[in-house]
């Protein structure tokens, strides 16, 4: 067993002007999530250990984030977050989704700007591991704004990989929506391999991520899709997750490891139909952070994604990751600390009593699976579309 707790420097991405990205009032993507994350986090003096140093890096610039997004989107977003009446519906801005806010580009460019950073710090290995927990908004496009994200920071920190000189990026995407805007602008490239697991787009926004987009002419088997069953508990996630993930990023033997972790998989989210629990997606955050050590030598990128039981599961499962990451996992069973409790109560909500829901999120290893089971059913048919191109075994 690879010993995660002694994997080196790490570097937490946070500026306080990120809670800046601000849909507005009643907007599910509330920015008091990421708040409440770091709150809990400095609490639990997860950010004190000796290892850990937490930096806030500029906003990137035009350059950067053309490397993926249009030159005209670039322009239309600007132009939104100088005068949100500018809406522009045929970019994405001004819809439900994503409504235009004043200082939007600002806002949306110090997002990028954290993930690009922390990219730049693992390539060079100055740290092991970098986090970006405001990160991780995997549905923007080159030319449009879509799912609550504008420009796509985890998208763009692979860029900045590559741009470097790196060969081969993993990334692994485990928010229960499809990572559909990552896909896309890695859909032609050799060199990243995207790993989606997330809700059937039969039921779930964005209604893509079915396990034969498999990635285009010269790049097929490097786009991989997991469309699971809605109701997928944590025992049958963590056994599709065992089937795909772990062979894949063996055979792909990435440079740089780079995840999402969206944790609107749990079972309290209000926008989707997973039944994870808090103790199942720390167990994923544990067993990617092991295969980054595995496979990619620890160099490991993480941001977050989507969640919206804002005070409920985000804060717990974020500060489950930062803990992770940093090499001071938490006791599940540890209570929330006092301190955040009681700024919970001020905000007139009530915290979750205990870092833990109290699943053992144990699961039966993959073992061939069966093809009258949904959930091994859709596994089967992943491995059957991408495993022969990696020289696996179906």
């Amino acid at each position: 067993m690879i010993d995660v707790e002694c994997s080196g420097p790490v570097q937490v991405m946070w500026d306080p002007k990120l809670i800046g990205y601000d849909f507005g009032r009643d907007h599910p993507l509330a920015p008091i999530r990421v708040d409440l994350t770091m709150r809990l986090a400095r609490e639990f003096g997860v950010l004190d250990a000796p290892n850990v140093r937490v930096e806030a890096a500029a906003p990137a610039d035009e350059r950067t984030l053309l490397l993926l997004h249009q030159a005209e989107f670039l322009a239309a977003v600007r132009r939104a977050g100088e005068d949100p009446s500018q809406v522009d519906l045929y970019r994405g801005l001004g819809t439900g989704d994503v409504p235009t806010f004043a200082g939007m580009y600002d806002a949306s460019a110090l997002v990028v700007g954290q993930s690009v950073a922390a990219a730049e710090v693992v390539w060079s290995g100055e740290v092991a591991h970098a986090v970006n927990i405001a990160g991780g908004l995997h549905h923007a496009m080159a030319h449009t704004a879509s799912g609550f994200c504008v420009f796509n920071d985890v998208a763009l920190g692979i860029a900045r990989l590559l741009e470097l000189g790196a060969t081969r990026v993993a990334y692994v995407d485990v928010d229960v929506h499809h990572g559909d805007g990552t896909q896309a602008l890695f859909w032609d490239d050799p060199r990243v391999l995207t790993i989606s697991l997330h809700e059937s787009g039969r039921y779930l926004f964005p209604g893509t991520g079915f396990p034969e987009e498999i990635g285009g002419a010269g790049a097929e088997g490097r786009a991989v899709n997991v469309a699971l069953p809605p109701a997928t508990d944590d025992a049958r996630w963590l056994r599709a997750f065992d089937a795909v993930v772990p062979p894949l990023l063996r055979a792909f033997a990435p440079e740089v490891l780079v995840t999402q972790h969206g944790c609107d998989s749990h079972v309290n989210d209000p926008l989707a139909h997973l039944a994870l629990t808090v103790d199942g997606q720390r167990t994923s955050y544990r067993r990617l952070h092991e295969l980054a050590h595995e496979v990619a030598g620890g160099r490991w990128l993480a941001t977050g994604g989507g969640g919206y039981d804002l005070i409920g599961v985000v804060p717990r499962a974020w500060t489950h990751l930062l803990a992770e990451a940093c090499g001071v996992p938490i006791d599940p069973d540890t209570a929330t600390a006092p301190g955040w409790q009681a700024h919970v109560k001020s905000l007139g909500a009530s915290p979750p009593p205990r870092m833990t829901d109290g699943s053992a999120a144990a699961f039966v290893p993959w073992d061939g699976g069966d093809p009258d089971d949904p959930l091994d059913s859709t596994v089967l048919a992943t491995r059957a579309a991408v495993f022969p191109r990696h020289g696996l075994t179906a």
